[in-house]
């Protein structure tokens, strides 16, 4: 196995150059950091990261904490920051919390400073941000991911996706299609992670002269069973419905269920529009239409956000850094069609 020596001999510079050019650290010249990254490709060498860790007392990861890894979009996220991170020379820890605050903490007692050299957290409630906010004080990266108001940051570094636009653009999409009698199932209380979604659904409707009449929300839980479940309620509830929105892809994988078990026709007799873009997705029939948020996109900011804060030194101070991924978009499939003329011109 190559060592750090013959890289540094093969270059004709000294260990702690080479390894100031891996590490990116101190000042070293572009022609020397070129013959150096070339030598480490000659010999193939590969830094031994549990001896970097073990002498310099940090660890060469980074940890995630998703809610849910039950819920499909948490590991192709989890894949999307795994590939980031191992891009830059770091290993990835990922912590299922199980939507549970107390394993959260622990979860970061564990891991924050000691396991990990930064904390990618997905979904925190205000509660959690304020955790978060005292162990970056005490210095340990903390990057907020998936963030759902760009407008109205917290007071954490962050990578943001405006799920207010992805509401309101799965509202343009059901009302161009002629919808009037719309419900909404959500995968989450009035409170929840998913409220701008609902806001943002409901400013589209706004904009376009429409209201949510009262009873036509059902709030839940960001599952499939969940959503069949909600879906069976509103459609016994408002048996005229022409479209139901729902927050998430999963629970409107449900509503699908719940359609299809009432024996309504989709698209014909009721449209169905989700959030995400999850695999499943375009994997059913009839294959969903959704308004897909950047994955991957927001995945690698992320990453560069932590490892760029991984790299700084003393007490963060200053507003907290946000990025923002690319606007949502959205993906027709078979799942929407036009409504009938007669429920085109119902109100």
């Amino acid at each position: 196995m190559t060592t750090l020596a013959e890289v540094a001999r093969k270059a004709g510079v000294t260990a702690a150059t080479v390894s100031n050019v891996l590490r990116e650290r101190g000042k070293v010249s572009v022609e020397t950091r070129e013959r150096v990254l070339a030598a480490v490709r000659e010999l193939g060498y590969r830094p031994n990261l549990t001896a970097r860790a073990l002498a310099e007392g940090q660890p060469q990861t980074v940890a995630l904490m998703v809610s849910s890894i039950a819920n499909p979009f948490y590991p192709a996220f989890a894949l999307a920051v795994e590939r980031a991170v191992r891009k830059l020379g770091y290993f990835l820890i990922v912590c299922n919390t199980n939507d549970d605050p107390e394993q959260e903490r622990a979860y970061l007692d564990a891991v924050a400073g000691s396991l990990a050299r930064g904390v990618l957290v997905m979904n925190a409630d205000f509660v959690q941000i304020d955790e978060l906010v005292k162990l970056r004080e005490r210095g340990v990266p903390v990057v907020l991911c998936m963030w759902e108001k760009p407008d109205q940051p917290p007071p954490l570094p962050s990578v943001a996706v405006d799920f207010f636009r992805a509401g309101m653009i799965a509202a343009e999409h059901l009302v161009k299609l002629g919808h009037r009698r719309i419900g909404v199932v959500m995968g989450s209380e009035l409170s929840g992670n998913h409220i701008w979604r609902y806001r943002g659904f409901l400013e589209g409707l706004k904009r376009a002269g429409l209201e949510l009449p009262e009873g036509h929300t059902v709030f839940g839980h960001d599952t499939i069973d969940a959503g069949r479940n909600a879906g069976h309620a509103l459609l016994a509830a408002v048996p005229d419905l022409t479209a139901v929105f729902a927050s998430n892809d999963l629970p409107a994988l449900g509503v699908l269920q719940a359609a299809a078990e009432v024996g309504l026709d989709v698209p014909g007799d009721l449209s169905v529009i989700g959030i995400t873009d999850i695999a499943l997705a375009h994997q059913v029939r009839p294959a969903l239409t959704t308004v897909a948020v950047p994955i991957d996109e927001s995945a690698e900011l992320a990453v560069e956000l932590i490892t760029q804060m991984i790299r700084e030194t003393g007490t963060p101070g200053g507003q907290p850094p946000l990025r923002e991924a690319s606007v949502p978009r959205l993906v027709v499939r078979a799942s929407t069609g036009r409504a009938s003329k007669a429920a085109a011109g119902a109100k």
